[in-house]
């Protein structure tokens, strides 16, 4: 009786002599120069019902799937009237690089945690230097592989913390979110001014995979060690970006027009170069360098972040 009643209900769909399929669906699955059953071109060189078919499908599809959620997306301009033509970031994420920060300054090393966070930093240098010697477009889209991961895997367990203990964050999780995305878009400016060879991509895969899991654990042990790692890293960074600068000057390195995407995010006039592109990532790294030795400073005087609002302004 269960085996009749079952045949029944799925009969009709598994005995069905032909699927139907309309609109969209129909174009995509059936080839344009089948889902038309109208009659072949006539003598007088009119265009076929196949033809119009294939075009019509071939708009339509190229019209519904602009996305990858299959969403076409709302068209934006800039102040100038001219269409914005980046997805990654939009208008109001925009800003001018405050680039009147000290970018020599340091934190002395005052404790055993922050000496080790200091020359295990320092260590890292060496090989770095090695490698990539004075090819600093190279170096750069390295470092930037690494740097967006603290700010994610800090931002990602402030936000599971704040979740698990129904408590606020002061603010942390976007600043550490904001200094992640930032970092994404160093990476993705300099990816239009060089490209990485394939032995690059493979040390990025390596180097992401090692950092991002001992990050993760260590962040999980002692947040504030964590943050006084990404401190010193971020000196390096700022290190590593003067003497891409030093280059630039000395004539070493081609002062080449800014890319696009960097007059956009930055804000940057329309006949901006190379140099100032630095200027403004380096600048970047200096605010992160500094946000992130707060962050240790408040953890080694007994402070959480959530009771320590995040600083305004993260760019």
């Amino acid at each position: 009786m269960a085996g009749a009643a079952l045949l029944r209900q799925l009969g009709p769909r598994l005995f069905a002599a032909e699927p139907v399929y309309t609109g969209l669906a129909a174009a995509r699955i059936v080839p344009a120069r089948m889902a038309s059953t109208s009659a072949p071109p006539d003598a007088d060189g009119k265009e076929g019902a196949a033809e119009k078919t294939a075009a019509a499908a071939d708009q339509q599809s190229k019209k519904a799937v602009v996305s990858y959620w299959g969403i076409e997306r709302p068209k934006l301009v800039k102040e100038d009237g001219t269409e914005w033509k980046w997805f990654s970031f939009r208008p109001w994420d925009t800003y001018k690089s405050d680039t009147s920060i000290d970018v020599k300054k340091h934190h002395e090393p005052k404790n055993l945690p922050d000496k080790v966070a200091y020359w295990t930093v320092k260590s890292l240098r060496v090989p770095s230097d090695i490698f990539f010697k004075r090819r600093h477009a190279s170096h750069a889209l390295l470092l930037e592989t690494v740097a967006a991961v603290p700010g994610m895997v800090g931002g990602m367990l402030l936000h599971l913390r704040s979740l698990r203990r129904f408590e606020h964050s002061g603010g942390w999780i976007r600043a550490l979110l904001e200094e992640a995305e930032n970092e994404r878009m160093h990476l993705m400016t300099f990816l239009e001014v060089t490209q990485p060879r394939w032995w690059e991509r493979a040390l990025v895969l390596a180097a992401q995979g090692v950092f991002f899991n001992a990050y993760f654990v260590g962040y999980l042990v002692s947040p504030k060690f964590a943050h006084r790692v990404v401190g010193y890293l971020e000196e390096e960074a700022v290190y590593s970006y003067t003497e891409y600068l030093k280059d630039l000057e000395a004539g070493k390195i081609e002062n080449t027009p800014a890319p696009a995407i960097a007059i956009d995010y930055w804000r940057l006039p329309a006949d901006a170069t190379l140099k100032d592109v630095v200027t403004v990532v380096r600048a970047d790294e200096a605010h992160h360098r500094d946000v992130n030795h707060f962050a240790s400073d408040i953890h080694y005087q007994g402070m959480k972040l959530k009771e320590t609002p995040a600083p305004l302004g993260y760019h």
